[in-house]
């Protein structure tokens, strides 16, 4: 597991290696992520935006930015916690991922980042 704590905001990343799957002419290497943000600070918090960088060692690495994460901009207060999972797609049988998340204190409107540990995907060895 990979943890990282940022101004009182605990990330904890697990992954898991789903597979190759098919898509047009291309075989992708499924990776699923499971993301725990834990709100260990004395203030009430919502996450705004994602930045992503993907790092893929047989493709370009890519940057990835939005709103929330998968639809929602959850609000936790203090020791609330808000897990959720998502999926990467790779080429090559690893590569890694890291970003952030824009944050907003709601009472006072601070807007502060927050640090996802670099994590990396890689596939299951296979033993002969």
């Amino acid at each position: 597991m990979f943890q990282q704590i940022t101004k009182g905001i605990k990330i904890s990343v697990k992954t898991t290696y789903n597979g190759i799957i098919t898509r047009g002419h291309f075989n992708y290497h499924a990776f699923s992520y499971f993301i725990t943000i834990e709100n260990k600070s004395k203030d009430t918090v919502q996450l705004l935006e994602r930045y992503w960088t993907i790092h893929d060692s047989l493709n370009k690495t890519e940057f990835i930015e939005g709103e929330g994460v998968v639809g929602q901009k959850p609000i936790l207060h203090p020791n609330d916690e808000y897990n959720y999972k998502s999926n990467c797609f790779l080429l090559s049988t690893h590569g890694a991922m890291s970003g952030n998340y824009k944050m907003i204190k709601t009472e006072s409107t601070e807007r502060f980042l927050v640090t996802i540990p670099t994590f990396q995907l890689t596939t299951t060895p296979t033993l002969n």
